[in-house]
């Protein structure tokens, strides 16, 4: 009976597919499959995870402010912002960087911290760091937030013997020098940190390293990266720059899958490439566009990295993990251009709910992802003037979103109208959808076309439901934003456009929206 009924929802799936769409009109309908039946693959809430580097102010002036600062703090960390993150369930903070990690030395940031070395951040601004915040403070954050710290180790300018020395620290319980350093400094048991970055960026700003000398490194480098009782590491790979297929091949062939937990990959949303990636605020119809045009193509390189891991890997042992993502466009007028402070608006919240969707939907590969960045830089999640915070548009997101997390996925097949500029095209709608463990289903939907609404009918096979409640996230331009003088400006409310009949739901998508319903 189980596979007659998937052998129907398999053609009605392809006679839905078949259905022509329409976007030249006011509104359009897209008919989606949901297949309820016997859902195997998780969505690991490590998808969810964000990236916080020693840049601009996202440590210093962001998590970390100065002693006299009149906000909540538990040391010099600020409180406001842990208690956002943990409303969110952060799963996995990454540190310190980014390009910062590859001249970062470990020890600079250890001890006393008025006898702690300065340095000056050649990467980002050329500014002098104090080197207050390091090792000890970043794990006693990870503790307050509940999350698991995913740590950049330095292959750049670092040696074997720094990183090595670094994991005993962090993880060695028995009688060695670095236990007893670990033990002066104020810190008796082992943190087991599991995830652990083998260098950044490695063909870039961490190295300049070809593939083949890469993948030799890693290889170098992991020997001495060890496993101590109870604090298994799971080494993550430098991976490709967006669309270096020949990047992934050559490491995925050299280390082999039984070499590494995962391998990343980078690709930031570009409304016109690197050098026109335009204002974050009072950009155009084709800058907003040319964005969802380069949030779609996650997809592509997702699907393309995933088929040359998967020659090599079947059976997908090692992890996709887009730990950099997010927007990326011109600072604001008038800040430090390396400091890379920028707005963040409601075109932000809509690639934000796009890119997920997606990593939901390859959940088989993709095991962790790191939005960049979680505050005052690039698409951060929380913005900072002093005292005063916000949350932006994409922090609204993840919140609505966290429903997902470690809940089982369950697969859907639809044609998405389109969203047209000029000649070209992009899908309007892009959807997720999962059963959590306590029975409830949970869709999310984003639709990125500014002017026309969308009538989504979701067919869930496997179910019947009495009702269903849901969120909506939208503002009347793709320009607005929160600022601090409208704090709540776009924020999250109840939606009413959805009613369920049995194992149907009707969905009434404003344009540029974002939606979560929960079915039970």
């Amino acid at each position: 009976m189980k596979r007659a009924c998937q052998r129907v929802i398999s053609k009605l799936s392809l006679c839905l597919l078949a259905l022509p769409f329409s976007a030249t009109h006011s509104s359009a309908q897209v008919q989606v499959v949901v297949n309820g039946y016997n859902p195997t693959q998780q969505i690991s809430r490590h998808i969810y995870g964000h990236f916080s580097e020693h840049l601009g102010r996202c440590i210093y002036d962001g998590f970390w402010v100065n002693e006299g600062m009149n906000v909540p703090k538990k040391d010099r960390i600020r409180l406001d912002i842990v208690d956002a993150l943990k409303k969110i369930n952060i799963p996995n903070l990454r540190w310190p960087g980014g390009c910062f990690a590859d001249e970062y030395h470990w020890r600079d940031g250890i001890g006393p911290r008025n006898q702690r070395p300065k340095m000056v951040n050649t990467n980002w601004g050329g500014v002098t760091e104090d080197n207050s915040f390091g090792t000890h403070e970043f794990l006693e954050l990870c503790s307050l937030l509940g999350c698991e710290p995913y740590v950049a180790g330095n292959v750049g300018s670092g040696t074997v013997e720094e990183m090595s020395k670094w994991i005993e620290y962090l993880n060695f319980n028995g009688v060695s020098p670095m236990t007893e350093l670990r033990k002066q400094n104020g810190r008796d048991s082992a943190w087991k940190v599991t995830y652990w970055g083998v260098g950044n960026e490695s063909w870039g700003c961490g190295g300049n390293m070809t593939p083949d000398y890469y993948s030799d490194q890693y290889k170098r480098y992991s020997a001495f990266a060890k496993s101590y009782p109870n604090a298994p590491l799971k080494k993550i790979a430098s991976g490709a720059n967006v669309d270096d297929y020949n990047w992934t091949e050559t490491c995925m062939r050299n280390i082999g899958p039984r070499g590494m937990w995962g391998i990343t990959l980078h690709h930031y949303t570009l409304a016109g490439g690197w050098w026109k990636k335009g204002p974050a605020t009072g950009f155009s119809e084709e800058q907003y566009f040319g964005s969802m045009k380069s949030c779609q193509f996650m997809e592509t390189l997702i699907n393309r990295h995933g088929a040359i891991m998967d020659k090599y890997d079947p059976e997908k042992r090692v992890a996709l993990v887009v730990d950099e993502w997010g927007i990326w466009t011109d600072v604001e007028p008038g800040t430090n251009p390396g400091f890379l402070y920028q707005q963040n608006s409601m075109r932000d919240a809509i690639i934000a709910a796009n890119t997920l969707n997606i990593f939901n939907n390859h959940s088989d590969r993709v095991r962790m992802a790191c939005l960049a960045q979680t505050i005052n830089v690039l698409q951060a999640l929380i913005l900072t003037d002093k005292e005063k915070m916000l949350l932006t548009p994409t922090y609204h997101i993840f919140d609505m979103y966290k429903v997902h997390h470690d809940a089982m996925l369950l697969p859907v097949q639809f044609k998405s109208p389109e969203y047209s500029n000029g000649k070209e095209r992009v899908d309007a709608i892009s959807i997720s959808a999962s059963k959590d463990k306590d029975g409830k289903v949970h869709v999310t939907l984003s639709n990125c076309d500014p002017t026309k609404k969308i009538d989504v009918n979701l067919q869930l096979s496997g179910y019947s439901f009495k009702s269903v409640d849901g969120r909506i996230l939208t503002s009347a331009k793709y320009t607005d934003v929160n600022s601090f003088d409208q704090p709540d400006k776009i924020k999250p409310v109840a939606f009413k456009g959805a009613s369920v009949s049995g194992s149907t739901v009707s969905v009434q998508m404003p344009a540029l929206s974002a939606v979560v319903l929960e079915l039970k």
